[in-house]
């Protein structure tokens, strides 16, 4: 019984953080400290420090 009280409770958190996960990342990355903290960590992470910096640095031609 106490296992399916704390699927149950996982669960609706779950749904809960998906409901409002914008509204959640924005409230974390309004705080200064808290941005600054998840930039350096996803810019640790190989694979999106290379997509992050090959679409920065990459020429764009205009047509025109």
């Amino acid at each position: 019984m106490r296992i399916i009280l704390l699927f149950g409770v996982v669960l609706s958190a779950m749904v809960a953080l998906y409901k409002w996960r914008y509204k959640l990342m924005n409230m974390i990355l309004a705080v200064s400290v808290l941005r600054k903290l998840g930039v350096m960590i996803t810019m640790n992470m190989p694979a999106i420090k290379n997509k992050i910096l090959s679409n920065m640095f990459t020429k764009t031609s205009t047509n025109g």
